[in-house]
């Protein structure tokens, strides 16, 4: 299992969809080598340098925090099922609840629209909140995820980080 580095009134939780096998195994958020989230976090202005996976608690310091919607590693997040999902739904809203953070970025479509309930989702930011979060749905930056291209994932990270900071 991958620990959340969560805290109260975090300004966001970056929720990833579930951990990846190197992740759980070496307990540290986005370790795979394909993984961009540490890249694009620096390059979009979230941190002012890139965190390495090893100090991912780090995070907290610029008042954003990690988890994950379903806490089982897979290789692929195509493995898991839509009931995994509908379990994960109420510890995750307990979660969300608890440390009430001002935004969570749900990091690909998948987990979001599995907890929303809703057929279809947009990219950016979405028109009802959860828990009382807002909620932003970005790219996933897994190497697995070929359809966006780094200066891609750049470019919505930052729109988001600027639509936050203004």
């Amino acid at each position: 299992m991958l620990t959340d580095i969560i805290a109260v009134h975090l300004n966001v939780i970056f929720c990833g969809i579930n951990p990846g096998l190197k992740s759980a195994d070496e307990g540290h958020h986005f370790s795979g080598r394909s993984n961009r989230f540490w890249r694009v976090l620096h390059q979009s202005g979230f941190t002012p340098y890139e965190i390495q996976a090893v100090n991912d608690t780090s995070i907290l310091d610029f008042g954003y925090g990690l988890t994950t919607a379903v806490a089982r590693a897979t290789s692929r997040a195509d493995e898991l099922s839509k009931e995994e999902f509908d379990e994960s739904l109420e510890a995750f809203k307990v979660k969300i609840t608890e440390f009430q953070p001002r935004y969570i970025a749900f990091l690909g479509k998948a987990a979001y629209k599995a907890f929303s309930k809703k057929k279809e989702i947009s990219w950016g930011k979405q028109s009802d909140d959860f828990c009382g979060a807002g909620v932003w749905v970005l790219p996933n930056t897994s190497g697995l995820n070929r359809g966006f291209s780094l200066d891609d994932l750049v470019t919505s990270y930052r729109e988001f980080y600027e639509a936050i900071h203004e």
